[in-house]
């Protein structure tokens, strides 16, 4: 139907009505009849509306659409929810120390320190010092690091530590800090791993592995000062120290 013949009804309508002045005896007939023309215009107009109007005019415009990465949750996905990430020194963990060392359970820990410098520093030296090792020999090196924080011979935080003597070349505390190359953390998997043991070290677990050592080094060397020391551990490529005991002397 063309627009013009929808809208002829409509006009039959209104011209019945307009002549119609407010004393005429025939104005309430016709006027009635004139509504019930316009009515069945209306109705006949909307009957021949198309389906493509319709979709236009309900469908969200581009702009009220949300970009992919705010997509809307559905309101049932809004009540549904999850158990959050346990946190490094939970009940769990104190219940079980011994599951820090599952990697299952160590990747399902939500890292919440990122933005703690000491953290940060704890991290670092964990990756580059330790990161070939297993979980255990990572963790032990992460004792020693703390086990310096909490001596007298050494500073007293994590990042003071690490970077002891970093201005002197090939000559500082952990090699890292001083052979030239970069801190990066450029391995993902490997940054992921040493930050949860950081965390979980920081969060005040125990430290059972290297008995109180503050010294190791790699199984390729042998330092002289290593024979001056007490020999407490040895995990992967790298054994650990601690100062020998001095005895009383008759």
């Amino acid at each position: 139907m063309k627009r013009s013949d929808r809208h002829r009804p409509l006009a039959a309508a209104l011209a019945l009505l307009l002549p119609l002045s407010a004393g005429s005896a025939l104005a309430g007939d016709r006027v009635e009849q004139g509504l019930m023309l316009a009515l069945n215009a209306e109705r006949e107009a909307i009957r021949h509306v198309t389906p493509a109007v319709v979709t236009r005019a309900t469908s969200p415009t581009s702009a009220d659409t949300p970009a992919d990465h705010d997509t809307v949750v559905p309101a049932r996905a809004e009540q549904r929810t999850e158990a959050p990430a346990r946190r490094a020194g939970d009940d769990s963990l104190r219940a079980d120390p011994d599951r820090r060392y599952q990697t299952d359970w160590l990747m399902r820990q939500e890292i919440t320190m990122r933005g703690n410098e000491q953290f940060r520093c704890l991290r670092e030296a964990i990756y580059h010092e330790a990161r070939g090792e297993d979980l255990v020999g990572q963790f032990a090196v992460a004792e020693v690091i703390l086990n310096r924080v909490d001596s007298a011979r050494f500073p007293g935080n994590v990042c003071a530590v690490v970077h002891q003597n970093a201005h002197r070349r090939n000559a500082c505390q952990f090699s890292y800090a001083c052979n030239g190359r970069s801190r990066a953390l450029n391995e993902p998997r490997a940054r992921a791993v040493a930050g949860r043991v950081a965390q979980v070290m920081l969060s005040g677990a125990d430290r059972p592995l290297t008995d109180g050592a503050i010294y190791f080094h790699a199984t390729s060397v042998s330092p002289g000062w290593a024979r001056r020391m007490e020999r407490t551990a040895r995990f992967g490529a790298h054994i650990f120290y601690r100062p020998a005991t001095r005895t009383a002397s008759n």
